[in-house]
């Protein structure tokens, strides 16, 4: 039986355990890291993940020992030192005026590292926040890792609109190119609240099922060709690839819904006026005028500093 510990967002890595260890799954151990000793919840891995081991070979995680009821208990004490340190840290920061959010403080269980996460807009110069935290945490080493806001929401955690928990702390192990594109191609309404998760970039899972929407759009007359329908002439307006149908707009100006069979593609233009899309929209709670595709901009969103 194997068994691996979730030490770095959403990857699984082998832990170093004798033959026959008496581990079960769930179980809190202490096990040792690049940053020192860290409690971690034990996974038994299924043949799928060993045989991903195989091919990618990951450096195995060295087991200390399980933890015993005063383990935990010493656990929960860290966990509130956290708190402490984190409330502590945004207090020195907003003293020196820094432009940075202080996201999640964490503790190695040996209490000899202290790690802050923070976001920011910009490079922080924290030369001086790091003394003023070396004065208050002492014989500790301090480190200050800047995240973006996409692993922000992957420590923060929470649900999404699909109702599900965030993809970014449940199974997506690196974040993939967004665009607005993908969400105009799938025929998603371009309105922020309806395009981008809590960490305000666009929703990741807008990458899920786009090759289907472009294998779909390959059956269908592309928007603003001519067609001919059982009620005359028109022009494509929009694509409804869940149905596998077209929006079309006829020369009275209504826009009808046909199937594929229903309507054939004809040559020559068609004297008939489609609205573009309009990438200035406005947010419903109030007057803000954003630009759409400034959304685009996904640089430092993600850092893999977590």
């Amino acid at each position: 039986m194997k068994f691996a510990v979730r030490i770095i967002k959403n990857q699984f890595f082998p832990l170093k355990v004798s033959e026959g260890a008496n581990l079960r799954h769930g179980q809190m151990v202490l096990v040792r890291t690049e940053k020192g000793e860290e409690a971690h919840k034990v996974f038994i891995v299924n043949s799928e993940i060993q045989k991903q081991w195989e091919k990618f070979k990951p450096e195995p995680i060295s087991f200390i020992r399980t933890m015993s009821e005063r383990d935990l208990a010493e656990l929960d004490e860290i966990k509130k030192l956290e708190v402490q340190a984190l409330y502590k840290c945004r207090e020195l920061a907003e003293k020196r005026k820094l432009a940075m959010n202080l996201v999640q403080t964490r503790y190695t269980f040996d209490r000899k590292k202290i790690t802050f996460y923070y976001t920011a807009p910009e490079r922080v110069d924290f030369r001086e926040l790091l003394k003023d935290l070396t004065q208050e945490f002492k014989r500790v080493r301090i480190d200050l890792r800047h995240i973006g806001v996409r692993d922000e929401t992957s420590i923060l955690q929470g649900i999404g609109v699909c109702g599900q928990e965030y993809c970014c702390c449940s199974f997506l192990k690196k974040f993939e190119s967004v665009n607005t594109k993908l969400a105009k191609d799938q025929g998603i309404p371009m309105t922020p609240g309806k395009i981008t998760g809590s960490c305000g970039r666009l929703l990741c899972c807008l990458n899920y099922e786009y090759s289907n929407y472009l294998e779909a759009a390959k059956t269908l007359p592309p928007v603003g060709s001519g067609v001919m329908t059982p009620d005359g002439i028109g022009k494509v307006a929009v694509l409804n690839f869940l149905k596998g149908s077209v929006g079309v707009k006829l020369e009275d100006g209504k826009i009808k819904d046909y199937l594929k069979k229903d309507i054939e593609m004809i040559d020559g233009e068609v004297n008939i006026e489609i609205e573009g899309t309009d990438n200035r929209l406005n947010y419903s709670e109030g007057d803000e005028v954003i630009d759409i595709k400034s959304l685009d901009n996904d640089k430092n969103s993600s850092t893999g500093n977590i």
